[in-house]
């Protein structure tokens, strides 16, 4: 049994190589190597999928599953988005525990109240995530949304990209500390600037893995993390397996010496 459970973002394997051979013939390999939840990526499916039969697919491999889409939650007239509902529905049929989202265009006059109705109460759970944009990505503004639905009684939680905040120039440690009594789904990724200036997310390093440790101990225990760094190797289940047990110490007190 893993210490804490590990997601795998579909993403991981290649846009283009998941798109060809569907994000549902993975599932066979996540839960041989051991994954606790699959992240689903709208932008991967080339169709719509059967929801019920992929998500039941899913229950019976005893794999829990997350919906991510690349939706703004507030719009940049201010107003929540009105596909938000129909997400949720997507990821309520798939019997996913949760939809993820992105921030999008929040300040302070936009009407967080607006989402009491929109959020249903026995889930699935909407997930805010850092994105790499300016909008999205830096620490005030996601702050002032969480406190803000707080106050309202929301019931909504973050996703927590450790990689994200480099492209605004945000500290991850400072935004773990300020955000972290929201998260509940940590996305991983190490960031490296390439020779043209362009940052990109590659897989972790030894000193990556202790950076990410410090900031799991600003969560609650047990947090999901997820991988979302390029999965690519000739033999997919053993770099896979690799992976989840590299995370699943993470946090874990004196197991992540012994990864």
């Amino acid at each position: 049994m893993c210490p804490n459970p590990v997601s795998i973002s579909l993403s991981s394997y290649g846009a283009d190589f998941v798109r060809q051979r569907g994000q549902e013939q993975f599932l066979d390999l996540l839960a041989a190597a051991g994954v606790s939840w699959v992240e689903l990526r709208e932008e991967l499916f080339a169709s719509a999928p059967d929801a019920a039969a992929l998500g039941s697919l899913i229950a019976v491999l005893g794999m829990e599953c997350l919906y991510s889409t690349p939706l703004e939650l507030w719009t940049a007239q201010g107003v929540p988005d009105p596909l938000l509902a129909q997400k949720l529905e997507i990821a309520r049929a798939l019997g996913a525990v949760a939809l993820k989202v992105s921030l999008g265009h929040f300040n302070e006059r936009c009407d967080v109240a607006a989402l009491k109705t929109l959020l249903p109460a026995d889930g699935p759970l909407l997930l805010v995530e850092n994105d790499q944009t300016l909008q999205g990505g830096r620490i005030q503004p996601l702050l002032q949304f969480f406190q803000d639905a707080d106050r309202l009684g929301l019931n909504l939680g973050m996703t927590f990209d450790v990689g994200n905040w480099q492209w605004q120039g945000e500290p991850a440690s400072q935004a773990a500390r300020q955000l972290g009594r929201w998260v509940r789904y940590v996305h991983c990724k190490a960031v490296q600037r390439r020779a043209d200036g362009r940052l990109v997310a590659i897989p972790p390093q030894a000193s990556d893995l202790e950076a990410w440790a410090g900031l799991m101990a600003e969560f609650v225990p047990g947090v999901v993390r997820a991988v979302e760094y390029p999965l690519v190797g000739e033999d997919l289940l053993m770099l896979t397996r690799a992976q989840v047990r590299s995370l699943s110490v993470l946090g874990a007190g004196e197991e992540v010496a012994h990864a």
